[in-house]
C-alpha cells in the first residue's frame, strides 16, 4: 500500500468510523450471534492474492458487526465503561504509524519522556501523593491492564520483602501471604498463582456492612500470620470494587499496612480516574499510604483500551524485581543511569507508544472536560438511585457514590428471587435496547446499571428504568397468573376426589 493509496483508503476508514458512530443506537447493544457464525461467515482458507480494499470494508458490514456488542452504544449499561472517543483513535492511529517500540528510552525518547509527562500530569489531576511523580522516588508508566498492574506490583512487594532474594532464589511460596477482601478483583488471585504463590497463600479479609475491608479483621489477620511464622507481602485495597464499587478505607488500612511492614497496594481500576473531580477525591482519602496505584483510563476517561495509568511511590522495588540487562540491550543513556528504561517497569520487553492517546485526549478535552464527562454520569446514577429508592419495586442494595447502581427487585412471596431476577435480565438483554449484568451481594442475584458511554444521556437512563419498571411488573404478573392457576388446580383435584366415608362400627360379640 503505497502513502497515497493509504491516504485514499485512510479517508474511507475514518468515514466508515465515524458513520459507525452516528448509527450505532440504531444497533442492539448485545452481539446477535450464536457460536460458531462469524467463523462460518470466513472463507475456509487465507486468501492467496491480496484483495480490493473496498471488499475489506463491505466485511466489516457482513462479518464483524453483526459479532459485536457496542460498547459505546448509549444503552449499555454492563460491566464497567469502555470508553474511546476520536481524540483517543487519532492518537492510537498515529501511534501505529509511527510504529514505535519504546522498550527502552534509545529507542525513541519521547515514546519514554512523553509518557513520564503525561503520567505526572495525571497524578497531580487524580491528587495522588507527590511520592508518584517522576521526579521523586517513585513514578508512573501505562501499563495494559490493571491486571497486569496488580501482577508487577506484587512482583515489587514480593522483591522488597525478600530483600531481593527472589530474584536469585525464587519466591518461598509456604511463607509469603497476601490479603484481600471478598470484593477484590479476582485478577489479584490469578496474580498471586501466577507469581508462584498459590491460592493457599491468599487471606481474605471480612467486609462491613458497606462491603468495604474491615482494618481491625485485618490487622487481626496480620498478627496471626506474624505469629505464625508467615511473612506477609501485600495487602490490595480497592477504591471502587467490581460488583457494587465498594471503597475500602485507605486512611484505617495504611497504619496497619506500615505497622506490619507490608506493601499496601490500591486498585482503583473504575473509581480512580474520578479523581479529577476534586469533590469525588474523598473516597480514596489515606492514599498518601499506598506502595502503587492503580487505575484505567480506557474505563471511563474516554481512552481505548489498553491504557491502565500505575505508579509506584519506590520506582527501585519495581525495577528491581523485573530488570534484566542483556548485552544486546545496553546503551550509554542506560548504562549512565541518565534515564527510565519502561521495558523494566512491565512483563513485556516491547511496548507501543501507549501514552500518544492520553495525551490527544486531555489536550483535546483538558481537564475540564473530562471533569465534567465523570460528573455528567455520576448525576445521573444518582437520579437513578433516587428513582428506585423510593419505589416500592426494588431495593438499591450497596452504596453508589459514582456511577454504578446496583438494584435488587423485590417479587411476590414464595416466587425465587434470584430466577426472577436473571429472568427480568434476560428479558431486558434479549430486546436489545439495553444491556445490563449482574452480580450478587449478601449471597442474593442483583442487577448492576453502569452508566458510562459517552453518548447515554439521561433519556437513555430514563429508558432503562422504565423498561427495569415495565420487565418487573410483566414478570410479578405472570409469577402471580401461575400462582392462581396453581391454586386452582389444586381446588379442582381437591374437589375430584371422593369423600372419605366413616369406617363401619363392629357389632358387639355376643355374650
Amino acid at each position: 500500500m503505497t502513502p497515497e493509496q493509504f491516504r485514499q483508503h485512510g479517508h474511507e476508514v475514518v468515514d466508515w468510523i465515524a458513520d459507525y458512530w452516528t448509527r450505532i443506537g440504531s444497533f442492539p447493544v448485545r452481539a446477535q450471534v450464536s457460536p460458531g457464525d462469524v467463523r462460518a461467515a470466513l472463507p475456509e482458507r487465507a486468501p492467496e492474492q491480496g484483495e480490493p480494499f473496498a471488499g475489506v470494508l463491505a466485511d466489516l458490514d457482513r462479518v464483524v458487526l453483526p459479532g459485536i456488542t457496542h460498547w459505546q452504544h448509549p444503552g449499555f449499561f454492563g460491566y464497567f465503561p469502555a470508553n474511546t472517543s476520536g481524540p483517543s483513535v487519532l492518537g492510537d492511529l498515529v501511534s501505529a504509524g509511527l510504529g514505535v517500540q519504546g522498550m527502552s528510552w534509545v529507542t525513541s525518547p519521547a515514546a519514554t519522556e512523553l509518557e513520564q509527562h503525561v503520567l505526572d500530569w495525571f497524578a497531580e489531576l487524580l491528587g495522588l501523593p507527590g511520592s508518584f511523580r517522576s521526579s521523586g522516588t517513585g513514578g508512573g508508566v501505562v501499563q495494559d491492564s490493571s491486571s497486569g498492574a496488580n501482577l508487577v506490583a506484587l512482583l515489587a512487594a514480593l522483591h522488597r520483602a525478600s530483600g531481593g532474594a527472589t530474584v536469585r532464589q525464587g519466591v518461598q511460596p509456604e511463607r509469603a501471604t497476601v490479603y484481600v477482601s471478598s470484593e477484590t478483583h479476582s485478577s489479584m488471585e490469578k496474580a498471586v498463582r501466577i507469581a508462584g504463590l498459590g491460592t493457599d497463600a491468599v487471606r481474605i479479609v471480612e467486609v462491613d456492612g458497606d462491603l468495604a475491608m474491615n482494618p481491625g479483621a485485618l490487622a487481626a489477620r496480620l498478627e496471626r500470620d506474624v505469629a505464625r511464622g508467615y511473612r506477609p507481602v501485600l495487602v490490595c485495597a480497592t477504591v471502587g470494587s467490581t460488583s457494587t464499587t465498594a471503597v475500602d478505607p485507605l486512611a484505617a488500612i495504611g497504619p496497619v499496612c506500615q505497622k506490619y511492614g507490608v506493601w499496601l497496594h490500591v486498585d482503583a481500576a473504575y473509581a480512580g480516574v474520578s479523581a479529577v473531580a476534586p469533590e469525588l477525591r474523598a473516597l480514596q482519602d489515606g492514599v498518601d499510604w499506598a506502595d502503587s496505584y492503580t487505575t484505567d483510563a480506557h474505563k471511563w476517561l474516554l481512552t481505548g483500551f489498553d491504557a491502565t495509568l500505575f505508579w509506584v511511590a519506590d520506582r527501585a522495588a519495581l525495577t528491581g524485581a523485573l530488570a534484566i540487562l542483556p548485552d544486546y540491550l545496553r546503551n550509554a543513556a542506560t548504562d549512565a543511569g541518565a534515564v527510565v528504561d519502561y521495558r523494566d517497569w512491565q512483563i513485556e520487553l516491547g511496548r507501543r507508544f501507549r501514552a500518544l492517546k492520553l495525551w490527544f485526549v486531555l489536550r483535546w478535552y483538558g481537564a475540564e472536560g473530562l471533569r465534567a464527562h465523570v460528573r455528567g454520569h455520576v448525576a445521573l446514577a444518582q437520579e437513578l438511585a433516587g428513582w428506585a429508592a423510593a419505589d416500592e419495586r426494588f431495593d438499591v442494595v450497596a452504596p453508589h457514590p459514582l456511577s454504578l447502581v446496583c438494584l435488587k427487585p423485590r417479587w411476590p412471596e414464595g416466587v425465587d428471587a434470584d430466577v426472577a431476577t436473571m429472568t427480568l435480565l434476560d428479558r431486558l438483554n434479549d430486546g436489545g435496547e439495553v444491556f445490563l449484568t449482574h452480580t450478587t451481594v449478601r449471597g442474593q442475584a442483583v442487577l448492576r446499571v453502569a452508566i458510562g458511554a459517552p453518548a447515554t444521556t439521561r433519556a437513555h437512563v430514563e429508558r432503562v428504568w422504565a423498561l427495569l419498571v415495565e420487565g418487573h411488573d410483566w414478570l410479578a404478573a405472570d409469577f402471580a397468573e401461575q400462582a392462581a392457576a396453581r391454586t386452582a388446580e389444586r381446588e379442582q383435584a381437591a374437589q375430584r376426589e371422593p369423600e372419605s366415608q366413616p369406617e363401619p362400627e363392629e357389632a358387639d360379640s355376643p355374650a
